[in-house]
């Protein structure tokens, strides 16, 4: 079976935050790495003012209903720190995203022992430097009038796909 992890870079939204740890949670997601200016729960030995993470910790908690106590998590201050880190322990890196570059998450066939799959921020995606550190680049096609998903919606939508094949 496929290890899943998954790397929300520059996430702005606390609620996409606690919604992405459920939905990893329900996959079974073996690591979400939080890192940029990504919100993270409340850690022991927490750097950040303890009014700031107690603040933000609750916004989590709002969506993640829990997840962020049963889905190892880490932050990394930088992307560049993430990617280190996961390709250490040799995991194929597929960022989400939209590109002359990508294929359709349906013609995506290999089977790695370890994918992390990179998200970008809600807004503006995933910069073309951003998108230097992945392997492979994947899509999910778009059937109605909207550009795209809401980042966990298509995160979960991948998650499931990337985990079942075959």
């Amino acid at each position: 079976m496929t290890k899943l992890a998954v790397i929300a870079h520059n996430m702005r939204s606390t609620h996409n935050v606690g919604s992405l740890l459920r939905t990893a949670d329900g996959l079974g997601v073996d690591l979400v790495c939080l890192s940029g200016y990504t919100a993270y729960p409340a850690k022991d030995n927490d750097e950040r003012f303890p009014h700031l993470a107690k603040k933000l910790d609750a916004q989590i908690h709002k969506t993640a209903l829990g997840a962020e106590h049963t889905v190892k998590w880490r932050h990394d201050d930088t992307l560049e720190q993430a990617i280190k880190n996961l390709k250490e322990d040799d995991y194929t890196i597929i960022a989400l995203e939209q590109n002359e570059k990508s294929i359709l998450l349906s013609e995506y066939a290999k089977r790695p022992d370890r994918i992390a799959l990179l998200l970008g921020s809600e807004r503006d995606g995933l910069s073309k430097e951003e998108l230097d550190y992945a392997d492979q680049i994947i899509e999910i096609p778009m059937k109605g009038s909207k550009e795209s998903f809401n980042v966990v919606q298509a995160a979960a939508i991948c998650l499931y796909t990337l985990s079942n094949l075959s």
